[in-house]
């Protein structure tokens, strides 16, 4: 128990160093595309005002708030693009941490998407012979 309060305390006293560490290593990294990855949406942010809050930063190209394709709800999160680095470099200075519809958003450089794997087949067992035919494994009745 006296070991739990005293880590609890060495947490607590030294939080703010280590508070101040994270975000200057969240904050550190450079921009390589004018694209901006919004997160810590509100679910009542729309396209229009997610344009409306980073444009007085540049000229915007692209904002889109990610959408759930079955409710039509937003996910939380939404994409910002701009002409240039510069531009979105300072909406990223001006926006990060800041409220919008009453939520914290965090604003970073978008990540390229990366490629998925081809699925696998549905039925392995389907597969063409080397003969070229096809075989069915299946056991039980065919009435």
């Amino acid at each position: 128990m006296a070991f739990a309060s005293s880590f609890r305390r060495a947490l607590s006293s030294g939080s703010s160093i280590l508070k101040s560490q994270l975000g200057s290593i969240r904050y550190n990294s450079t921009l390589t595309s004018p694209r901006l990855f919004v997160s810590g949406l509100s679910r009542l942010t729309t396209d229009e005002k997610l344009k409306e809050a980073f444009a007085p930063f540049g000229q915007l190209v692209y904002s889109k708030v990610i959408t759930d394709r079955a409710t039509g709800r937003s996910k939380g999160f939404g994409f910002v693009s701009y002409t240039s680095i510069e531009e979105a470099e300072r909406a990223r200075e001006g926006m990060n941490a800041k409220y919008l519809d009453g939520w914290v958003i965090f604003v970073d450089p978008a990540k390229s998407r990366e490629a998925r794997p081809p699925p696998p087949p549905p039925y392995p067992e389907q597969q063409p012979s080397e003969m070229g035919f096809r075989t069915n494994k299946t056991v039980g009745w065919s009435g």
